[in-house]
């Protein structure tokens, strides 16, 4: 039995691994062939150190090259900053696409309305595995109601605080939005080397929990008919709140309004800001930085003390292509790929969430700096729109204008969200 692995520059370790029985499909290829022998092709993304993730995903194809007698597996890493290009052209393109693809679950509804994605709705109903899948973890993979790919792994932010900076002034853990604020405030007046919160206007999924703690939504709706509430008086209190955080009193617009996610991150990690929201993806960073061993991680607060703000659920999922001419073989792949055992041996190598709650409560077991993360899953999460304009408004960075617009003075609330509510629509009605 012969594994091929196609990668960057990283050498295959393979290693054995049992793993589920066959699963039930519907054999719906748009190739109309269903072959149980050949070479499966697998694109997978790389990561910055590949090399965890690889023996991970060695172990797994090893194991089923081994149920499968006749059956290859090729795996190619793709580069995540020119996935769109990649797979777009392997939709276009079916003999020379892969059977089997991980992608950003905020990709499915882009990829569903490109026709690459194989309809799975049977199989993972099918699946013994799937009644513990979280169900924010689903949505990602449904659209229209049918399920395109399983989950694979999945992120959310929380809280990073400076210990030692909160104790040094007295000052409790917050516990509400406005006691985040506040404390901002109270730090960046006693320490103005620090920004209180790290913030950044191109910051769009550290911002969403503002907006949906205040009882805000980006848009309502179903896929092909969204319409955008981002000017919504509750999506607008969100708004201010998020907002607010930009100021000379915590973190200056002028250094600020330019920050992502990473920039904030950096900051905390670099110290430079007692508090800054980052996601359990974060931690190596962080605990490798200045503050390694002075900081922990609460929940984001909601409105209400005591309450946790609802977080993006970020991740990736593992689908098989319409194309596929082994269907059979592919949708076995995937659900080995996205089992319980490879995820929880993927937290293991990598750091990322499970996608299933028992697998999750594990996790934590082992490593306490999990739960905060886990807390937040299990308090609820939110997801984009299910849209294939999600793409559109995401890369021509209208929710980051909107903020940017608002901090900068250029336009108040009202205007600004009025603006991007408009963009928002005009990509939904681009798709519909």
């Amino acid at each position: 039995m012969k594994l091929s692995v196609r990668l960057a520059g990283f050498t295959a370790l393979a290693v054995t691994l049992a793993t589920a029985c066959a699963p039930q499909t519907s054999g719906n290829s748009s190739s109309g062939k269903d072959e149980k022998t050949g070479t499966l092709r697998v694109w997978l993304f790389q990561e910055v150190d590949n090399r965890p993730k690889q023996r991970v995903v060695d172990a797994v194809l090893a194991g089923f090259e081994k149920a499968h007698k006749g059956a290859e597996v090729t795996v190619e890493y793709i580069p995540v900053e020119t996935r769109a290009q990649r797979i777009k052209a392997a939709f276009n393109d079916p003999k020379s696409a892969p059977d089997v693809i991980e992608y950003g679950n905020t990709d499915t509804a882009g990829y569903v309305r490109d026709g690459g994605l194989a309809d799975g709705t049977r199989d993972f109903n099918a699946w013994s595995e799937a009644e513990d899948t979280d169900p924010t973890a689903r949505q990602s993979v449904t659209v229209d109601g049918k399920v395109y790919g399983a989950p694979y792994f999945v992120g959310v932010r929380a809280l990073y605080y400076r210990t030692d900076i909160l104790g040094e002034l007295g000052l409790g853990v917050p516990r509400s939005q406005a006691e985040l604020v506040s404390t901002a405030q109270r730090i960046r007046a006693a320490r103005p080397d620090l920004y209180g919160l790290a913030v950044g206007g191109a910051y769009t999924y550290g911002a969403m929990p503002f907006i949906w703690a205040h009882g805000g939504e980006l848009a309502t709706g179903k896929s092909g008919s969204y319409a955008s509430v981002i000017d919504s008086p509750a999506a607008r209190k969100g708004i201010e709140a998020y907002t607010s955080l930009f100021g000379d009193d915590n973190c200056p617009a002028a250094k600020c309004a330019g920050m992502g996610g990473n920039d904030t991150v950096t900051a905390f990690a670099s110290g430079k800001a007692a508090m800054a929201i980052g996601g359990d993806f974060s931690h190596a960073a962080v605990e490798a930085g200045k503050v390694g061993g002075k900081y922990a991680v609460v929940p984001l607060p909601g409105v209400k003390p005591g309450s946790i703000a609802p977080a993006f659920a970020g991740g990736n999922n593992i689908g098989v292509l319409k194309s596929t001419s082994h269907r059979t073989l592919a949708v076995e792949l995937m659900k080995r790929l996205a089992s319980k055992r490879t995820q929880g041996r993927l937290f293991d190598a990598m750091g990322f969430l499970p996608t299933f709650a028992d697998v999750r409560q594990q996790a934590a077991a082992k490593k306490p700096y999990v739960k905060p993360f886990v807390r937040t899953l299990a308090a609820g999460t939110k997801f984009v729109p299910a849209s294939p304009a999600w793409a559109q408004i995401d890369s021509s960075l209208v929710l980051p204008t909107m903020f940017q617009e608002i901090v900068s003075g250029k336009k108040d609330v009202t205007a600004a969200s009025a603006d991007a509510a408009k963009k928002m629509n005009d990509a939904f009605g681009s798709v519909g």
